[in-house]
């Protein structure tokens, strides 16, 4: 195989191959090499998958003639399982945001660089599409009916039925059928990319460039938005998804009329189909081709399940799949039965609010500390810090100098730490740790987040997950 990529890369080169490295695969079974000569380098890829390959091809070679942000393709073999196709480096938008998505908490240089990537996403949508003959697309030309239905399919055979015995197949496939309705009754149409997420974003010269559109088809635009915004290791805050969003309709209007409010509404509807599509993903490769690090995924999807159901429009009536997508929320996932069986400890440690009641411990060992923050000043009072959260750079370094925060954080810290040291020392398996305060927005995040960083720091050989309640973020710090 991959002699025959060096013999296309000589033949389009001209030069005598110096150097190969294989690229680390990601999802797919596609193989990609870093190919070096003297003077020119290129990217080589092998697939199986001839139709794929052509789709990919014809697709650049459409948008690279519009001058769109995408790799060149260089040279292709006459059996159409080969090609080559322009180098743009090893930084993904993924690995550039990778300390903003394991604090939950962006830098103004991250999130300029998310904007960037989603208010460049209406180029490829609207000036990608046209002249674009959708008969070059794979597997399908539009994703309509049939392929929500696919994806649905996809979700209950990979992923519901081996997490879950119980439920009615029959009111579910009702609620899928309605599921098909509601989104094959959108007439906004453009090029969908279909997999738009910050791993299939190459970050190249301080610009984005896109990557991996092979499975695009005609469709809503709302699906690209809802993948990027919500995908499952992202970790955006809410208030930060909202930006992220009017950054991409405030582009989007330089090629169609939007409607912000309706945009808004339907958004979380095409983030929940998306969801179900990765989770159908996570299973089959998880489950069905035993890639066990696909279920380390599960939970984060998860999460972002519990709150999309709480935001689906009015339109999309979908009661079943509603109540087996919250109970599949509230079970034990592989990858929790996994680190229970290795005898790891996971310190959880919650923000919240007292308005809305003290977060439920999930597992069955009747809770733990409870950190009232109420005493501390509020920065909330203040104007400049109302919208902003205790994950946001201007009101943590207010209250990295409050000297009463400090205290009090550094009191809460030696109490959970010690009891962190006793939990390993006598093989305990589960620690709660929740912080309140009267909105659970400014400093009961910013302790918490404070505290499973320290934790993470000081213990590595511990799992540490924090979940900011009402902000709807959560975040594991995976062990070392």
């Amino acid at each position: 195989m991959l002699q025959k990529l060096v013999d296309i890369f000589e033949l389009w080169s001209g030069e005598q191959l110096l150097s190969s490295q294989e690229l680390t695969q990601a999802g797919s079974h596609r193989r990609y090499f870093r190919l070096a000569s003297a003077t020119k380098v290129a990217v080589g890829c092998h697939g199986h998958n001839v139709q794929e390959n052509k789709a990919f091809i014809s697709l650049a070679q459409h948008f690279a003639a519009k001058q769109l942000p995408v790799p060149h393709v260089l040279a292709t073999s006459e059996c159409g399982e080969y090609y080559l196709q322009q180098d743009l480096g090893d930084v993904s938008l993924f690995q550039l945001i990778a300390k903003g998505r394991e604090a939950g908490r962006f830098s103004p240089d991250e999130k300029a660089a998310l904007s960037a990537a989603v208010a460049a996403l209406p180029r490829i949508q609207y000036e990608g599409a046209q002249g674009l003959d959708y008969a070059i697309c794979y597997p399908q030309a539009e994703f309509g009916r049939s392929a929500v239905a696919w994806d649905l399919s996809y979700f209950k055979y990979c992923f519901l039925k081996p997490c879950m015995e119980d439920f009615d197949e029959a009111k579910l496939e009702a609620d899928f059928e309605r599921m098909a309705e509601y989104f094959a009754a959108e007439k906004s149409r453009c090029f969908m990319y279909r997999d738009f997420q910050s791993r299939n974003v190459m970050w190249r010269e301080g610009k984005p460039y896109f990557i991996d559109f092979q499975g695009g088809r005609k469709g809503a635009p709302h699906y690209d938005v809802a993948s990027f915004l919500y995908q499952a290791k992202a970790n955006f805050p809410d208030n930060f998804r909202k930006e992220l969003m009017n950054s991409y309709l405030q582009a989007a209007t330089r090629y169609v009329e939007v409607n912000a409010v309706d945009f808004e509404q339907k958004l979380p509807a095409y983030a929940l189909l998306r969801t179900l599509q990765v989770l159908g993903a996570y299973g089959f490769r998880g489950y069905f081709e035993r890639k066990l690090h696909f279920l380390q995924s599960v939970p984060f999807a998860l999460e972002n399940l519990r709150g999309l159901l709480k935001q689906l429009p009015d339109g999309l009536k979908i009661p079943y799949l509603k109540s087996v997508l919250l109970r599949l929320a509230e079970q034990k996932q592989p990858a929790e039965r996994q680190r229970q069986q290795s005898g790891v400890l996971r310190v959880q440690i919650f923000s919240f609010s007292y308005r809305c009641g003290m977060p439920d411990d999930n597992s069955g060992n009747g809770g733990g500390f409870i950190f009232d923050c109420r005493s501390i000043s509020n920065p909330g009072r203040q104007e400049e810090f109302r919208m902003l959260t205790g994950l946001d750079a201007p009101v943590a370094q207010f209250l990295d100098a409050n000297q009463e925060m400090s205290q009090f954080l550094q009191c809460a810290c030696s109490m959970v730490e010690t009891a962190v040291e006793r939990y390993l020392e006598r093989g305990f398996g589960n620690l709660m740790v929740a912080f309140g305060c009267t909105g659970g927005q400014h400093r009961s995040v910013y302790s918490a987040q404070r505290m499973a960083e320290r934790l993470h720091q000081k213990y590595p050989q511990v799992e540490v997950a924090v979940k900011h309640r009402e902000q709807n973020i959560s975040t594991v710090f995976e062990i070392a």
